[in-house]
């Protein structure tokens, strides 16, 4: 994730080492000299570098004579410390931001090429949650606990440098309780860590509710279900905040436990640094250093159980983001090839079952000529959608054989076979784009002429152009501003658009009224003479024009012939037929 950009981590490190550097190598020992050396005229520490640094400023004679030259010391420390606090803040912004980016960018280009059924079980919001709100924690943690790691270890072994060259007895006791600190930090991580991983997963699962809430408000309206909705929005609500108050009491637990230990820390390290210059150990400027340095590596070690409950955090995100990524892609068939799909469709013994469920077909068979349109009618779980799944490789079949103008299916590229192949679904998919951005969205380039053919003959460009924007109209979130058979109008002329190779209309008629379904049927027959077409419905009158008419009965293949043919042979045609005659005598 932070190929490329890992050097700009890198630098923030460097800075960070920079600012520890001359915060607790130079700040606290200039404060000795000019107790100790310039106030009190006592004989120079031996510290080689901070004497040459001392010695730019005019050295200690100079100091003494004028004082403020040891100001401007201080002040020069201080902006050097400034200009590596700006370089850090700036390269980490970018090491962060830009692994950031291309974790969503690889993210979201996974996913796109997921297989179809990975996209049928998953979880919208759950999706929607790792590309969001767990790439944000990841991002957080690298622009702002990482900083905090390097502060820490260079803040630590600055401050050991220093402390051990003013004083070794009081650096022991400073540092005698590192190991308590670091043992509590460790306890707290290995505790917390369960409770992040169960809060993220329940932000997702209050995602999710929350999207599918949304997207189905009209459904929830219409059955009076917003009570329902709310109820179970607040339950998982109070989930989320329970396991949120769960971990505020650990960070509270671990804030105040800390905060004793590292105040202990510094009381003893004065406590003691007074008994050692009062005893001539230690001089005035040597205990003003000391605690310094030790009041500088204080923020740092308290921010341990910080660095640490985020380490928690990211690491549970990070393992959520790979479970995706870890998800393996759909893979074409090496050697997979771009073929003419303009030809006969030959299903051979075709078997096929989703994962260890039950069988969908067991031996089916037929053959579909060139330029033909095949209806197709089913009861609900018959097969007849698995069908089309098949025939554009979103599923590959367990046994038998399909071949495609005489090319086995298997050894046709899925990229080219969707491309070739205009699928219209019974609830299609529209942007919250205008009409025209909708049309554009199966070719960039199409002309305003072809558009025009295309609405004409789903029938749509009618009702277009009496919109007050005609066709730059801007349709809502999924064509919520369109009826439902104005939205499979727009689907169907996107998809004529295409001039595919082969056509399938997944009960994509079934919102339009019979007289403008017929309208559509005509214009489609006219238009698409040498075009496969695949026409899937449970209106008799949508199937009835059709060359010949599949009969679809628990995966097998129960009937063919034509609407005539049908209607004469006891069958389930002929019954559906005879209760949707009897209906529409009755209307």
């Amino acid at each position: 994730m932070t190929k490329g950009h890992l050097w700009q981590g890198v630098l923030a490190w460097l800075c960070q080492a920079g600012s520890g550097f001359f915060n607790l190598l130079f700040v606290p020992l200039i404060l000795a000299i000019i107790f100790d050396n310039v106030l009190q005229n006592e004989p120079i520490q031996n510290h080689t570098m901070v004497m040459w640094f001392v010695n730019l400023f005019g050295g200690v004679e100079g100091w003494q004579e004028n004082i403020w030259l040891a100001a401007a010391a201080h002040l020069t420390t201080a902006f050097l410390i400034a200009c590596f606090v700006f370089g850090r803040q700036r390269l980490i912004s970018m090491f962060s931001e830009n692994t950031a980016k291309r974790m969503k960018d690889r993210l979201y280009d996974h996913i796109q090429k997921l297989p179809y059924n990975y996209h049928v079980h998953a979880q919208t919001g759950d999706l929607i949650q790792r590309c969001t709100s767990d790439v944000e924690t990841t991002r957080r943690f690298l622009s702002q606990q990482t900083i905090e790691i390097a502060r820490a270890i260079f803040f630590t072994t600055a401050a050991l440098i220093m402390m051990i060259s003013l004083n070794r007895t009081l650096t022991f006791v400073t540092f005698a309780f590192m190991p308590v600190i670091f043992l509590f930090s460790y306890i707290f991580f290995k505790k917390v860590k369960r409770v992040f991983k169960m809060q993220d997963e329940k932000e997702g699962e209050l995602t999710t509710v929350l999207q599918e809430s949304i997207t189905g408000v009209r459904v929830v309206r219409a059955f009076g279900r917003a009570r329902v909705e709310v109820d179970k929005f607040v339950e998982k609500n109070n989930e989320f905040k329970t396991l949120q108050f769960r971990q505020m009491k650990f960070l509270a637990w671990f804030w105040s436990a800390s905060d004793l230990l590292c105040f202990a820390q510094i009381v003893t390290t004065f406590v003691v640094g007074i008994y050692l210059t009062h005893s001539g150990d230690l001089t005035m400027g040597g205990l003003i250093a000391f605690n310094t340095a030790a009041w500088q590596m204080v923020w740092p070690i308290r921010q341990l159980g910080r660095v640490m409950s985020g380490f928690a955090t990211m690491q549970v995100a990070i393992d959520r983001i790979y479970e995706v990524l870890d998800e393996p892609a759909e893979k074409d068939t090496p050697g997979a090839i771009a073929h003419d799909l303009r030809g006969d469709i030959v299903f051979d013994n075709v078997q096929f079952a989703y994962g260890d469920s039950r069988q969908i077909f067991n031996g089916i068979s037929f053959t579909v000529k060139k330029g033909e349109t095949i209806s197709v009618l089913g009861a609900t779980g018959s097969g007849k959608s698995t069908l089309m799944l098949l025939l554009l490789r979103l599923y590959d079949y367990k046994g038998g054989s399909i071949t495609v103008n005489g090319k086995e299916l298997r050894t046709i590229s899925k990229e080219h076979l969707r491309k070739a192949v205009g699928i219209v679904l019974q609830e299609p998919f529209l942007y919250s784009r205008t009409i025209k951005n909708n049309l554009e969205m199966a070719k960039e380039d199409v002309s305003q002429d072809e558009m025009f053919d295309a609405t004409r003959t789903a029938s749509a460009h009618g009702f277009i152009k009496e919109f007050e924007e005609g066709y730059d109209t801007m349709v809502g979130e999924r064509g919520v501003t369109l009826s439902g058979g104005q939205k499979q109008r727009v689907a169907i002329a996107r998809t004529l658009i295409k001039n595919s190779e082969m056509l399938i209309f997944d009960d994509s008629l079934s919102a339009v009224d019979t007289e403008t379904d017929a309208q559509i049927r005509d214009a489609l027959s006219k238009r698409n003479k040498d075009v496969t077409t695949f026409i899937i419905s449970q209106r008799i009158t949508t199937l009835m024009n059709a060359d010949r008419i599949f009969v679809i009965e628990e995966g097998k293949l129960a009937d063919v012939g034509t609407h005539s043919e049908l209607i004469e042979r006891d069958g389930l045609y002929k019954r559906i037929w005879d209760i949707q005659s009897m209906l529409e005598a009755e209307m």
